[in-house]
């Protein structure tokens, strides 16, 4: 029953604050996502077996074989800490932004979609789940959101993301038509021929590509990212992109593994290792901090891409190799605690100059010590400094391509030299320089309540780093079973 009540909590939540007033709705929003994130840890300590657990299943639509079928595995419940850790984290963050009732319900909705999807264990209920998780982001961008063109930019989010899902649709209907069932342990026993693992690779490929983005399927999300609000830019960067990755190592890898050891996978490989230069080189001559920050996610995503397709292709053609999956998969925690402080801190800095451009920011570290410090732990979180919480991810990550190809490690490595380029010139323009003297006579230090939230996201970057193993016996159960039906 803890996996309904962690379904059903947020959906609940969201209708009860569709009535509620605006002055209590942040802080009834805020105590439900609490309740979600403690119902998580209970899973969490009491999951101690390897496999599907927690598994609830009940009969829905008969007559096509499909059932509200749920569960958690390893893969899931990193899912589950990633999105119920975030979700209080983003809510608090809105505290003094006056947001309507509306804003938090749509948030809850959002997150009931986040979790429906990553427990689904029935095909249908996860594209199901996959299309509910559009509708409040989009409203959240479309009515929230700022700038002269944020209807255009909305609907082409709207557009390429829905467009996408279809793709996801076809390969559910065609894996269907050979099992006669929506439940991934029937999907699992399928056996298609080498055209139709490639058909269904470039189906699922197309949806999850655009999802994440991978390039070049990546036109929407700067736009997107920069235009929406700050909380908006938390799902999508945190959290909805993973969306991606997940289904690609739950779906994909399983369904397709011939596809995955041939000509298919080396392009998927080579497009992730390009959106990594591509994206890190763009971020450095970005001077619109939301920007920036879009296209390092992009980076960052781009790599956990390229480990999984190593550590796949390794597997199918050479032997099980596991290190990319499992630094994938913490990686995908890291990064959201990662990208949601950057977004954090670029909300506050927006703030107090009242401009998303660097080159007219500096010189708060001396006014805002506090801010400094917490900014620089966020930093070098996401710079993968040994010891901080992306440092195993990636290490994991580039040990899987290097053991593939050593000109793929040369070029995706570069993350690590063009990402210190970005996040040092975004840290430093904002925190140091000359600035504006007169204006930075009135400038104060973060409050307390900003402090706390900051402060999360700074310990999270420092405890997951300094102790990361239990989330790595996580990772490590998801890629010896992924791996594992490489071979069935």
């Amino acid at each position: 029953m803890l996996t309904l009540a962690i379904i059903l909590l947020p959906i609940l939540g969201a209708i009860l604050l569709f009535t509620l007033k605006a002055n209590s709705s942040k802080y009834v929003a805020f105590t439900l996502a609490i309740a979600e994130f403690v119902l998580t840890a209970f899973v969490w300590a009491q999951f101690y077996e390897k496999g599907v657990q927690f598994e609830i299943q009940y009969p829905w639509i008969t007559q096509i074989n499909s059932s509200l079928h749920f569960g958690i595995d390893g893969l899931t419940l990193l899912m589950l800490l990633l999105t119920n850790t975030l979700t209080p984290i983003i809510i608090y963050s809105s505290f003094k932004d006056n947001r309507p009732s509306a804003f938090y319900a749509l948030i809850l909705l959002m997150q009931f979609g986040l979790v429906g999807l990553f427990t689904s264990i029935d095909g249908l209920l996860f594209y199901i789940f996959w299309e509910v998780t559009l509708i409040p982001i989009w409203f959240i961008c479309g009515l929230y959101g700022t700038g002269e063109n944020k209807r255009k930019i909305n609907l082409k989010f709207f557009i390429y993301t829905f467009f996408g899902s279809l793709f996801m649709l076809v390969a559910f209907i065609y894996v269907y038509l050979q099992t006669g069932s929506f439940d991934y342990h029937s999907l699992y026993s399928i056996k298609l021929s080498s055209e139709e693992q490639v058909f269904i690779f470039w189906m699922f490929f197309l949806a999850f590509a655009i999802k994440l983005p991978i390039f070049p399927f990546h036109s929407w999300q700067a736009d997107t990212y920069t235009m929406a609000p700050t909380q908006g830019s938390m799902l999508l960067s945190g959290i909805m992109l993973k969306m991606g990755v997940f289904g690609i190592i739950k779906y994909l890898l399983p369904l397709a593994p011939e596809a995955i050891g041939g000509i298919s996978g080396c392009i998927v490989l080579v497009l992730s290792i390009i959106g990594i230069v591509y994206a890190s080189l763009i971020a450095i001559v970005q001077k619109d901090i939301k920007r920036l920050i879009a296209f390092s996610s992009m980076a960052h995503v781009g790599l956990i891409a390229a480990g999984i397709f190593s550590s796949a292709i390794l597997s199918v053609n050479y032997g099980i190799d596991k290190t990319g999956i499992e630094g994938a998969s913490i990686q995908m925690l890291a990064h959201g605690v990662n990208i949601v402080g950057l977004f954090y801190v670029a909300d506050i800095l927006i703030k107090r100059f009242g401009t998303r451009d660097l080159s007219k920011m500096g010189g708060l570290a001396a006014k805002a010590p506090v801010l400094a410090v917490l900014f620089m732990i966020i930093s070098v979180g996401t710079m993968a400094v040994p010891l901080t919480n992306a440092f195993i991810g990636e290490f994991l990550l580039l040990k899987s391509i290097f053991t593939l190809s050593t000109w793929g490690v040369i070029f995706a490595g570069l993350t690590l030299i063009l990402c210190a380029v970005y996040v040092t010139k975004t840290y430093g323009m904002s925190m140091f320089g000359p600035g504006n003297k007169e204006f930075l006579k009135t400038q104060k230090d973060i409050s307390l309540q900003t402090q706390i939230g900051l402060g999360v996201l700074a310990f999270l970057v420092l405890i997951f780093g300094i102790f990361p193993q239990p989330l790595l016996n996580l990772s490590s159960e998801t890629a010896t079973h992924v791996l594992g039906l490489l071979f069935r």
